[in-house]
Order: C-alpha cells, then structure tokens, then sequence
C-alpha cells in the first residue's frame, strides 16, 4: 500500500507556467521539473518569467548574499576580481 498518491490532475485554481511548452496551465500538467507555480491566478502565472527575473535580479544584488569582505578581498588571500 503506497503512502502517497500521485497526484495527476490539478486541483482547480492552481495555475502553473510550465517551462517546456512556454504557455500557462490549471493544474499541473506537466512534470514539477518543468514547471513553475503554483500560482493563485491566471495572470501571476502568467508572468511567471518576469516574477523570476525581478527575484534573481534581488538576490544577485542583496549584500547578505556575497562573501566579499569591505576591503575587497574573499577571505582566502584572493582578490575578489574586481578591479
């Protein structure tokens, strides 16, 4: 007896971007791995890629997640590259 059901339909109002076939989906129709979601509307899934680029852009940014010491250096003796 499995412990777990695979769930292979959607539950409706569950939007998801998938990734593979570049469209939005109600439910999850494809794989997680190619999906993005869930979101609570057409529309937010929709901009899925948009949402991803502004929150990459943050975390790129954000200071707490760089290791670079004040004087410039990385903590192991080596420049960080920067010039």
């Amino acid at each position: 007896m499995a412990l777990f059901k695979k769930r292979t339909v959607g539950k409706p109002g569950e939007w998801y971007y998938c990734l593979e076939h570049k469209k939005v989906e109600e439910g999850p129709e494809c794989p997680a791995k190619n999906r993005f979601g869930p979101y609570a509307t057409r529309e937010e899934a929709s901009h899925a890629m948009e949402t991803a680029r502004e929150r990459n852009l943050e975390w790129e940014t954000d200071p707490r997640w760089h290791d670079a010491k004040p004087d410039g250096t990385d903590g192991t003796g080596e420049g960080d590259g920067r010039a």
